[in-house]
């Protein structure tokens, strides 16, 4: 017999919606968040085995709700393609914008030990692997704290009693986004690698001197925007400004002047107005980016900005993404025919 399809949810909609996701979508047979994946070999065979009983009704199966991923579900080689594989680095999120259901779905911030990243790479490359993505919703926050203990220990005992004698010590390394850029850079077989997603916040004048002194280090910064106004910059609760992000991209090019950088960016934001759509315009205009994501506005359950009015008509919403979309095209063609 051979076995059906298998319909699946899987991520952070699934870990939003839960059980709701079987009525919403009739017919699935999986639903599994997002520190569940490895759970989904079982809950295949699960499957399988209640297919080979066709008297059984149909009978879905739901993995949500694990608050961390085991380490192992890391290995990219469940996702890696013929010389490329991502390696996540963080997961989850703690910057809670508005819009944004990450930190509900995939929890607070989270960053993985340095050292597991790294031999992770050097399995993926004696695999035949040779470009690496490093991913994080927040990936430019990372910051690995190990704290380990050692007793201290004395070859001649001191002349005198010592209120130090047989002390415990802690001690802390942190290593940073730029420290782990280097620590990858430097390993052996790896001919190119990357990162996404960066937050404007946690960008810096020192990520961009890492990104042009590395060589392994492709000359690529996904760095979203979301919107020009300050206005609805703060009601999206991004922590930046207009101004400071302006400024980002103008260090970002003449520290990295042969760099690509892109973005994203939400049209129709609660409350959005024809001015604050402008100040968006003319940002793009000012930037001029190798590309963009541009997404119409949509509340998510969870997210904080679902409890404003989505005043912005679907008409208008469509009408401004349409503009912005027409703009950053014929900016990315002429970028393009310079190269």
């Amino acid at each position: 017999m051979v076995p059906k399809p298998v319909i699946g949810l899987v991520g952070c909609m699934a870990e939003n919606y839960k059980d709701k996701a079987f009525k919403r979508m009739q017919g699935i047979d999986v639903v599994v968040g997002t520190n569940n994946i490895g759970e989904i070999p079982y809950l295949l065979k699960e499957v399988f085995a209640h297919q080979l009983i066709s008297s059984l009704a149909h009978q879905p199966f739901l993995a949500v709700s694990k608050k961390e991923r085991d380490e192992v579900v890391y290995e990219s080689m469940f996702r890696q393609e013929k010389d490329s594989s991502f390696v996540v680095i963080s997961e989850g999120c703690d910057n809670f914008c508005s819009y944004c259901v990450v930190p509900y779905v995939r929890g607070r911030l989270r960053h993985r030990n340095y050292k597991n990243i790294i031999a992770e790479i050097e399995q993926n490359i004696k695999q035949g692997i040779e470009r690496v993505t490093l991913l994080g919703q927040n990936v430019n926050a990372y910051q690995f704290k190990s704290v380990s203990q050692y007793q201290e220990i004395r070859i001649l005992p001191p002349p005198l009693p010592s209120p130090h004698q047989g002390r415990a010590y802690r001690s802390r390394s942190i290593v940073n986004f730029m420290q782990l850029l280097k620590l990858v850079n430097d390993i052996d077989g790896l001919r190119e690698f990357s990162f996404v997603t960066s937050h404007p916040k946690d960008a810096s004048v020192e990520l961009f001197e890492a990104m042009a002194k590395l060589d392994k280090l492709k000359k690529y910064l996904h760095l979203p925007f979301q919107s020009g106004s300050n206005r609805i910059l703060e009601l999206m609760k991004r922590g930046y400004t207009r101004e400071r992000y302006l400024q980002l991209a103008g260090e970002y090019r003449k520290i990295v002047p042969q760099g690509e950088l892109t973005t994203d960016i939400i049209v129709g934001f609660p409350s959005e107005t024809e001015e604050d759509f402008k100040e968006t315009l003319e940002l793009v205009q000012k930037v001029r980016f190798n590309g963009a994501y541009i997404f119409k506005y949509s509340p998510r359950p969870h997210a904080k900005a679902g409890e404003l009015p989505d005043d912005v008509p679907k008409i208008e919403k469509e009408r401004r993404h349409r503009i912005l979309l027409e703009t950053q095209k014929k900016i990315s063609k002429e970028l393009k025919a310079k190269q």
